[in-house]
This record gives C-alpha cells, sequence and structure tokens, in this order.
C-alpha cells in the first residue's frame, strides 16, 4: 500500500518511524505549519531524514490540497494525532480511505482533551480507537480499541507516555495490517454512550477545596503535566503536581495546610486531605511544597 502519514510532534514521528522500520511504502508526510522555522515539527525532521516529501496546508479544505494529495495516488491515510479539521473530501481521497488514532474508548470522551477528562472523572478504565474518521469530531465507525486500567496514582503522564503513546503505535501498524489484509472492521458507534468534552484548560483546572477530596486529587492527577491544576496563596497562583490522597480531620477548614515536611504538606479537603509533594509558584520552576515555604496553618484559595 502507498501510505501517507498525517500527524505532528512525537507521536506522529513515531507512527512515521515504525512504519518506516517494517519496510511499508511511505509516499509523503502531511503535518501542521511550523511555529517556529527554527524547531520543525519532529515529524517533519523525521520524514526529511527518510526523504518524503512534506506538505504543510494552512487548510485541508483548500480544492488544490485536494489535488496535491490525490496526485500522490496514495492508497491509505495514516492520521497520528491531527488537530486541524480534515473534511471527508479529503479523508476519502486515498483508495482504502483514512485511519485516525484517538486516545479514549470511543464514542466515550470524544474530543482535545480525551486522556485528562476520564482521570478527572474518576474513572478507572480508559484506552484509545483507531477509527475511520468523517466529518463528525471524533464519531467515524470503529475500526479497533485497546483498554488500559487507570491506577489510583496515574497521572495524564503516566497513562500516556507509559501506554497510551506505545500502545497507540502498536495498534496503528495492527490496523494499517488489517486494512491490507482486507479485515478492518467498521464498526458504527454507539451514540447513547457518546460523551464530549473540550479542551481542558487552566480554568478547568482551579482546585476548590469545599470539594471531596477524592475529587481534588483526581483533578491534580487528571492535570499533570498539563494544564497543571491551581490554587490561590496570598493572591498569587500555586499549582499542584504530584500529589496522594490521605485522611484528615473532618472539622479542619477546607484548604487549610495541616503540616508541612519531607514527605509534601498535608491539606485539608472535604471528607479528607490531599498531600501535594510537588509545586509550583507563580513564576518559578517545579520545587517540593517545602522549598515553596508552605507553612502549617495556612488557608489555601485565596
Amino acid at each position: 500500500m502507498r501510505i501517507v502519514v498525517n500527524g505532528q510532534q512525537a507521536f506522529g514521528k513515531a507512527v512515521l518511524d515504525a512504519l518506516a522500520a517494517r519496510g511499508d511504502e511511505l509516499v509523503a508526510v502531511y503535518c501542521a505549519p511550523d511555529a517556529r522555522p527554527d524547531r520543525p515539527d519532529p515529524l517533519k525532521a523525521a520524514a526529511g531524514e527518510l526523504d518524503l516529501p512534506v506538505f504543510q496546508p494552512k487548510s485541508f479544505r483548500d480544492p488544490a490540497v485536494h489535488e496535491e494529495f490525490a496526485a500522490l495516488k496514495p492508497d491509505l491515510c495514516v492520521m497520528a494525532y491531527v488537530t486541524k479539521i480534515v473534511p471527508s473530501s479529503f479523508l476519502d481521497l486515498p483508495a482504502l480511505g483514512t485511519i485516525q488514532y484517538h486516545p479514549s474508548l470511543l464514542p466515550l470522551h470524544r474530543g482535545p482533551s480525551s486522556i485528562n477528562w476520564p482521570i478527572i472523572q474518576g474513572r478507572t478504565e480508559t484506552g484509545l480507537t483507531i477509527f475511520w474518521p468523517d466529518d463528525g469530531l471524533d464519531t467515524g465507525p470503529i475500526l479497533l480499541r485497546k483498554k488500559t486500567p487507570i491506577g489510583p496514582d496515574d497521572t495524564l503522564g503516566s497513562i500516556y507516555f507509559d501506554r497510551l503513546f506505545p500502545m497507540g503505535v502498536d495498534a496503528m501498524l495492527e490496523a494499517v495490517d488489517l486494512v491490507r489484509d482486507g479485515k478492518a472492521p467498521r464498526l458504527a458507534q454507539d451514540e447513547a454512550q457518546a460523551t464530549y468534552e473540550s479542551w481542558c484548560t487552566a480554568d478547568d483546572a482551579g482546585i476548590d477545596w469545599s470539594r471531596p477530596a477524592g475529587d481534588i486529587y483526581n483533578l491534580i492527577r487528571g492535570c499533570n503535566p498539563q494544564p497543571g491544576a491551581w490554587t490561590m496563596r496570598s493572591g498569587a497562583k500555586l499549582q499542584i503536581f504530584d500529589a496522594r490522597l490521605a485522611e484528615g480531620p473532618a472539622d479542619a477548614e477546607p484548604g487549610t495546610v495541616l503540616s508541612v515536611d519531607e514527605n509534601g504538606a498535608l491539606i485539608a479537603a472535604s471528607g479528607g486531605a490531599v498531600r501535594a509533594l510537588r509545586v509550583r509558584p507563580d513564576g518559578a520552576g517545579k520545587i517540593t511544597a517545602a522549598e515553596a515555604g508552605l507553612k502549617s496553618g495556612e488557608v489555601l484559595g485565596a
């Protein structure tokens, strides 16, 4: 098959490298326009090393972009981390269509921050989907899915880098083989089970210490490392990254720092407490709670 890879960043590069390593016929790469000319996208750089032509359209709705793509005579387009809207008129140009990676168990968690939200919502399982994209947002038929548990101390970083990233590369190769062999299913998504969440932003990451401790802990780990859960401390923002769920006195005012030692800062919440291990004061780097000068008795959140 003549394969075009459309993607960006480290995941797009990893998929391209994996396809090249096993000898697949790669004919071109599509990636986002350069944000900085002096810092090319990793996928673009990898394509250069393989002497593959690189296309960086500003829009996939441009008829000239469609003509350019069709001239490559692709059999399959593999989309590996694509954030631009790609219309079906482009997706359908390859002889065998287009397949795409999405880091959730579709139809759950459609949308751009699909790794954050399952953790924030307290789910114990997530996964990835390879699907046939259409004009909807993550709505196309499913080719395959892979599951992985969300452990009690997993974060956005551990779920993605330790599992969904390497699992996703392997799943892409498996999906390409299924397409090549004529065995790739197209299973309709169950719309009754569908959920959608938009970007997980700093506005979503603010900590309300009156919430149950378990909910706060899930927010912190679902935003670690991005966008970083935060609270206010004496009028300045304090982000909390590594943390643990802990027990705390039932009568403590939410947000009260109960203790600070080499094990972190124990902070009261409803029904328990959260132990903050690594924090980032406004304008500084990540440091321990003790290094940040947190003191027993101070109240966070204002």
